[in-house]
């Protein structure tokens, strides 16, 4: 069974627009490039023509996976969402307990995490531990560091 992803709607349009561009431009470079080699004269001994196939089937596989994850997309209406619990999409700001740091955070797809940007994934240590909490709730979320504790301090769309 495929497991459903949730997007926010600008999530959603990014996957598409590059979705597209592979299937336009980058195939049209990639068969550029394979002309080339194979205008280079004998295959069989033709390192370039190998590398350019090679490169093909690895663009028609992410192409392939991006469909996938699209056929699974939906897209969430964040103004019906519950501000009382950590959902996906949610935006949360906590408090590490130990040292009294806060930090916001949104919860959003695998494919949108940007941790720059205050985006992870819903399927992080963090966010799982934060989905179903309500403000003011402390949860102790067990990192790649170690167990932190967390107090949830805020939580918007």
């Amino acid at each position: 069974m495929t497991e459903v992803t949730y997007y926010t709607q600008d999530g959603l349009d990014k996957l598409k627009e590059e979705l597209q561009y592979l299937k336009t431009t980058g195939r049209q470079l990639i068969s550029r490039a394979i002309a080339e080699a194979r205008d280079k004269g004998d295959l069989s001994e033709n390192a370039e023509y190998d590398a350019a196939k090679e490169a093909q089937g690895l663009h028609e596989a992410k192409i392939a996976k991006m469909e996938a994850t699209l056929s699974t997309a939906r897209l969430i209406d964040e103004s019906k969402l519950d501000t009382s619990k950590v959902l996906a999409l949610s935006i949360v700001k906590i408090k590490n307990v130990k040292n009294g740091a806060t930090m916001s955070y949104q919860l959003v797809a695998e494919s949108e995490a940007d941790l720059k940007t205050g985006k992870i994934s819903v399927k992080s240590p963090i966010a799982k531990g934060l989905l179903g909490k309500s403000v003011g709730d402390t949860t102790e979320i067990e990192v790649p560091a170690g167990k932190m504790e967390f107090e949830i301090l805020e939580i918007s769309r």
